[in-house]
This record gives C-alpha cells, sequence and structure tokens, in this order.
C-alpha cells in the first residue's frame, strides 16, 4: 500500500479525535438524565451510543495490534460517568492517532484474522479493516448527532473538510 493511504488513515485519526471532542462538547452541555434518556436507536441512548463507540474502538485496536478480540457485548456499558467516558474516549483517540502514526506500508499489506459478533472467522485486508474502523465511528456519531436533533442542544457541525479546514487566512 502507498503512504498515500497511510496518510489518509493518518488523517482520519486526526479527524476522529477533533470530531469526538466537538461530539462530547455537545453532550456536555445535556444532562445525565438526557443523555442516558431512551431513545429509539439501536444503542438505546446517546450515553450508549457513545459507549459502544468505545466497544468497537477497543475490540479493532485489539485486533491491529495482533490480539485476538471477539466482537462481543457489543452493547457493554463500559462507563456509566459522562466524565469517566469522555476522559476515557480522548485516551483512546490518543492511542488511535498513536497506532496510526506508526503504521508503516508493510502493515497496510496484511491482513487481519477475527471472530465476528456471529462466531464466524474471516481474513480481511488492514486497509479495509482500517476504512470500517472509521467508518464505524462515523456512523454512530451520526447516530449521536441524530439524538442531539431531539434534545435542546443543537447538534455540531461534524463536516470533516469543516474540522479539518485550517483556520482562514486573513
Amino acid at each position: 500500500m502507498s503512504d498515500n493511504l497511510t496518510e489518509h488513515f493518518q488523517s482520519l485519526a486526526r479527524y476522529n479525535r477533533l470530531a469526538n471532542g466537538i461530539l462530547y462538547d455537545a453532550c456536555a452541555r445535556l444532562s445525565d438524565d438526557v443523555r442516558k434518556q431512551v431513545r429509539p436507536a439501536f444503542f438505546k441512548s446517546i450515553h450508549g451510543t457513545l459507549n459502544h463507540i468505545m466497544v468497537g474502538d477497543r475490540i479493532w485496536l485489539t485486533r491491529f495490534a495482533g490480539g485476538e478480540a471477539p466482537s462481543t457485548n457489543l452493547d457493554a456499558m463500559l462507563y456509566e460517568n459522562f466524565a469517566a467516558l469522555r476522559q476515557a474516549r480522548e485516551a483512546e483517540d490518543v492511542r488511535i492517532e498513536a497506532l496510526l502514526g506508526g503504521l508503516g506500508a508493510e502493515f497496510m499489506g496484511n491482513t487481519i484474522r477475527y471472530l465476528n459478533n456471529e462466531g464466524n472467522w474471516h481474513e480481511d485486508p488492514v486497509s479495509l479493516l482500517l476504512a470500517h474502523f472509521f467508518n464505524h465511528q462515523t456512523h454512530h456519531r451520526g447516530q449521536v448527532h441524530d439524538m442531539l436533533c431531539q434534545t435542546e442542544v443543537a447538534p455540531p457541525v461534524l463536516d470533516m473538510h469543516r474540522v479539518l479546514r485550517p483556520e482562514p487566512v486573513r
């Protein structure tokens, strides 16, 4: 794989960190009851969905590091406390950027064998799995964004080109 693909995933890691920061800032303006309010969403609430993103990240980061992590307990509540969840999210995003910052072209050419949540073994190219990793986060941030529409807190702008855009030249 080319260095351009590595750079692309490094850019996605940076976007992920920044977008999560923006989203968590918006969610911090909600009360704990509103964040945990049951809604018509797959992971039941804003808080549950934020936890799910963390669960998915940890599964994939373990796999990227060469460990085995089955896709189980996808609705696990890793952190009941929002401040603890946010602190863990920030640390995880630093970990993601560090991982992507250290990847070489040889890693991008590898495959990863893993057990999915249906109990089936798969082996996929790292480049596909990294794309899935970032797409998964974006997908579920979108669900949180939608749930924010159901609150008094306006959902923030998370468009990649706006989040990654440098400050305007004046």
